[in-house]
Protein backbone atom coordinates (compact mmCIF):
# COMPACT_ATOMS: atom_id res chain seq x y z
CA UNK A 1 0.00 0.00 0.00
CA UNK A 2 1.02 3.59 -0.62
CA UNK A 3 1.73 5.80 2.38
CA UNK A 4 0.33 9.34 2.10
CA UNK A 5 0.86 12.43 4.20
CA UNK A 6 -1.10 15.67 4.02
CA UNK A 7 0.08 19.09 5.12
CA UNK A 8 -0.89 22.74 4.84
CA UNK A 9 -3.96 22.85 7.03
CA UNK A 10 -4.54 25.38 9.75
CA UNK A 11 -6.78 28.22 10.87
CA UNK A 12 -8.00 30.71 8.31
CA UNK A 13 -10.51 33.53 8.18
CA UNK A 14 -13.64 33.23 6.07
CA UNK A 15 -12.92 34.33 2.54
CA UNK A 16 -9.31 33.28 2.79
CA UNK A 17 -7.31 30.63 0.98
CA UNK A 18 -5.14 27.63 1.76
CA UNK A 19 -3.03 25.23 -0.23
CA UNK A 20 -2.97 21.64 0.95
CA UNK A 21 -0.24 19.26 -0.13
CA UNK A 22 0.00 15.48 -0.19
CA UNK A 23 3.19 13.51 -0.62
CA UNK A 24 3.43 9.79 -1.27
CA UNK A 25 5.94 7.19 -0.17
CA UNK A 26 6.56 6.24 -3.77
CA UNK A 27 6.18 7.72 -7.21
CA UNK A 28 2.51 7.30 -8.09
CA UNK A 29 1.03 10.54 -9.35
CA UNK A 30 1.28 9.68 -13.03
CA UNK A 31 0.01 6.13 -12.47
CA UNK A 32 -3.08 6.34 -10.26
CA UNK A 33 -6.22 8.28 -9.63
CA UNK A 34 -5.77 10.69 -6.72
CA UNK A 35 -8.44 12.44 -4.73
CA UNK A 36 -9.11 14.90 -1.95
CA UNK A 37 -11.79 14.26 0.66
CA UNK A 38 -12.94 15.89 3.86
CA UNK A 39 -14.81 14.92 6.97
CA UNK A 40 -16.42 17.29 9.44
CA UNK A 41 -17.48 16.25 12.95
CA UNK A 42 -20.68 14.25 12.79
CA UNK A 43 -20.59 14.10 9.00
CA UNK A 44 -19.72 11.42 6.49
CA UNK A 45 -16.52 11.69 4.52
CA UNK A 46 -17.19 13.44 1.23
CA UNK A 47 -15.24 13.51 -1.99
CA UNK A 48 -14.12 16.92 -3.20
CA UNK A 49 -11.93 16.48 -6.24
CA UNK A 50 -9.96 13.91 -8.19
CA UNK A 51 -7.24 13.89 -10.81
CA UNK A 52 -6.20 11.02 -13.04
CA UNK A 53 -2.89 10.00 -14.52
CA UNK A 54 -3.30 12.39 -17.46
CA UNK A 55 -4.33 15.30 -15.27
CA UNK A 56 -8.05 15.23 -16.02
CA UNK A 57 -10.02 16.53 -13.04
CA UNK A 58 -13.42 16.07 -11.44
CA UNK A 59 -15.00 18.26 -8.75
CA UNK A 60 -17.89 17.96 -6.39
CA UNK A 61 -20.56 20.58 -6.94
CA UNK A 62 -19.98 21.95 -3.46
CA UNK A 63 -16.45 23.09 -4.28
CA UNK A 64 -16.51 23.59 -8.03
CA UNK A 65 -15.16 27.02 -8.86
CA UNK A 66 -13.52 27.45 -5.45
CA UNK A 67 -11.15 24.49 -5.11
CA UNK A 68 -8.54 23.34 -7.59
CA UNK A 69 -6.78 19.99 -7.59
CA UNK A 70 -3.41 19.68 -9.26
CA UNK A 71 -0.28 17.61 -9.13
CA UNK A 72 3.42 17.87 -9.77
CA UNK A 73 4.59 14.44 -10.84
CA UNK A 74 8.24 15.41 -10.69
CA UNK A 75 7.86 16.39 -7.04
CA UNK A 76 5.52 13.51 -6.17
CA UNK A 77 3.11 16.04 -4.71
CA UNK A 78 -0.64 16.49 -4.95
CA UNK A 79 -2.23 19.87 -4.20
CA UNK A 80 -5.60 21.25 -3.29
CA UNK A 81 -5.91 25.00 -3.65
CA UNK A 82 -8.89 26.22 -1.67
CA UNK A 83 -10.31 29.70 -2.18
CA UNK A 84 -13.18 31.67 -0.69
CA UNK A 85 -13.21 29.43 2.34
CA UNK A 86 -16.28 29.44 4.55
CA UNK A 87 -16.92 28.10 8.05
CA UNK A 88 -18.78 25.20 6.43
CA UNK A 89 -15.46 24.10 4.94
CA UNK A 90 -14.10 23.34 8.40
CA UNK A 91 -13.08 19.68 8.39
CA UNK A 92 -10.22 17.26 8.34
CA UNK A 93 -8.94 16.97 4.79
CA UNK A 94 -7.53 13.74 3.38
CA UNK A 95 -5.78 12.72 0.22
CA UNK A 96 -6.29 9.23 -1.15
CA UNK A 97 -5.49 6.93 -4.06
CA UNK A 98 -7.67 4.65 -6.15
CA UNK A 99 -6.16 1.61 -7.89
CA UNK A 100 -6.81 2.77 -11.43
CA UNK A 101 -5.36 5.16 -13.97
CA UNK A 102 -8.72 6.82 -14.54
CA UNK A 103 -10.92 8.36 -11.86
CA UNK A 104 -14.47 7.13 -12.11
CA UNK A 105 -15.99 9.20 -9.35
CA UNK A 106 -15.64 10.55 -5.83
CA UNK A 107 -16.97 7.55 -3.95
CA UNK A 108 -14.87 6.96 -0.85
CA UNK A 109 -15.26 3.21 -1.31
CA UNK A 110 -13.20 3.38 -4.50
CA UNK A 111 -10.14 4.75 -2.71
CA UNK A 112 -7.92 2.33 -0.84
CA UNK A 113 -4.96 4.31 0.54
CA UNK A 114 -5.46 7.28 2.84
CA UNK A 115 -3.36 9.85 4.61
CA UNK A 116 -3.70 10.85 8.24
CA UNK A 117 -5.49 14.08 7.38
CA UNK A 118 -4.83 17.76 7.99
CA UNK A 119 -7.20 20.02 9.89
CA UNK A 120 -8.70 23.11 8.28
CA UNK A 121 -10.60 25.49 10.54
CA UNK A 122 -12.39 28.46 9.00
CA UNK A 123 -13.61 31.20 11.31
CA UNK A 124 -16.18 33.85 10.48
Amino acid sequence: QVQLMESGGGPVQAGGSLRLSCVASKYIYDSYCMGWFRQAPGKEREGLASIDYEGDTTYADSVKGRFTISKDNAKDTLYLDMNTLQPEDTATYYCATAPSLICYGLDTDDFVSWGQGTQVTVSS
